[in-house]
Formats: structure tokens, C-alpha cells, sequence
């Protein structure tokens, strides 16, 4: 054995994990961010992460785009609009929204703006956390981290993240092409800081 432990057998070839996502690295693709929100993603990512497999450089360059889209530059959790804008979502069934008011009680919050009753109800029931009594938890950072994993997860995109096909990741996420430009700017700007 020599003075470096080396005993002459081939050592294990291991894959650099990527760099850790930290709130100077979130600061760098949303350089307008809020403070509380950055801080708040960053000191539950790299824990979560692992356990919802958003591990490879891709997967969490293709989730932080989305997220930094979604949130505007994590500027909010929480849908820009008011009552008017929100009651677009009234009776709307396909998001579980059934009672008078569900449209404005169950708006977008969270990273990936999570909407409808429905969907508080499942993803609150997947964490742990009653968000369909209390849907304003969904904007707390650490709860909408863990929304988001969830959703991620739920929705199987790690294999369009793994494809790098921006296209569907958004439709996944978002349901559409909507602010596809922007995405793949906040795409681009993840892989010059994550790969």
C-alpha cells in the first residue's frame, strides 16, 4: 500500500454530483429574486432532491428554469391578479372546483403555481400537509418546494428533463407552450451555472 491508500486495483469511477443549488447560484438565474423565497428554495433543495431523483445537471437545470419562469425570477409564490382575474377559475370541474369561491380560495401558489381544489387536496394529501383548509401554505417556500417535487415526481418529467426536451417539460409543467422564450432563456442560464 502506498502513502495514498492506493493498492494497485482500479478505483471506482463516481459521476461529480452537480454543484449544489445555493441562494448565490438562484441569485445568478434570477438575479431580481426575492431574498426569503432564494433562501428559502436553497436551504431545502439539495435535500429533497435526492428523494424525488431531481439529481442529474439536466433535471435540476430544466426544474429551476420552470420554477424561475413560474415564479417570475422567484419574484412571488403566488399568481399575479385579484378576484376578477382569479374567477376565471370558478366552476372550473377539471380543477376540482366546484363550490362558490373555490376559483379564488385555490389560485395559483407555489413554484409551479399549484391551482384548484383538487389538486391542493391531492398534493397536500401526498405531503402531509392539509392545504385544501389552508391554501396560503402552498406559498410557504419550504412547502412550495416540496409541492413542486411532488408534482415533478407525479407528473414523470425527470424523462423529458433527461431528454432535454424543453417543449415538454413545459407542457407538463404548465400545461401548454406558454412563455417558452423566456423558459429556455432561464434554461440556458442554468446550464452555464449547474453543468
Amino acid at each position: 500500500m502506498s502513502i495514498f491508500g492506493w493498492t494497485g486495483a482500479s478505483p471506482a469511477i463516481v459521476a461529480p454530483a452537480p454543484s449544489a443549488v445555493t441562494e448565490p447560484k438562484l441569485r445568478q438565474l434570477a438575479p431580481n429574486g426575492n431574498a426569503a423565497i432564494l433562501v428559502g428554495i436553497a436551504g431545502g433543495f439539495d435535500g429533497l432532491a435526492p428523494g424525488y431523483s431531481v439529481t442529474t445537471a439536466l433535471r435540476i437545470c430544466h426544474f429551476l428554469a420552470q420554477a424561475a419562469h413560474e415564479t417570475d425570477g422567484f419574484r412571488t409564490l403566488e399568481e399575479y391578479g385579484g378576484p376578477a382575474y382569479f374567477a376565471r377559475y370558478e366552476s372550473r370541474r377539471d380543477l376540482g372546483n366546484t363550490l362558490p369561491g373555490d376559483g379564488i380560495r385555490y389560485h395559483g401558489r407555489g413554484i409551479f403555481q399549484l391551482t384548484g381544489r383538487a389538486n391542493y387536496r391531492r398534493l397536500g394529501q401526498i405531503l402531509g400537509v392539509d392545504l385544501e383548509d389552508e391554501p396560503e401554505r402552498a406559498k410557504e417556500p419550504a412547502i412550495a418546494l416540496s409541492i413542486a417535487f411532488a408534482y415533478w415526481r407525479e407528473r414523470g418529467i425527470g424523462a423529458a428533463a433527461d431528454a432535454d426536451d424543453l417543449e415538454r417539460v413545459t407542457k407538463l409543467i404548465n400545461g401548454g407552450r406558454n412563455g417558452l422564450a423566456e423558459r429556455a432563456r432561464h434554461l440556458a442560464k442554468a446550464k452555464e451555472i449547474w453543468v
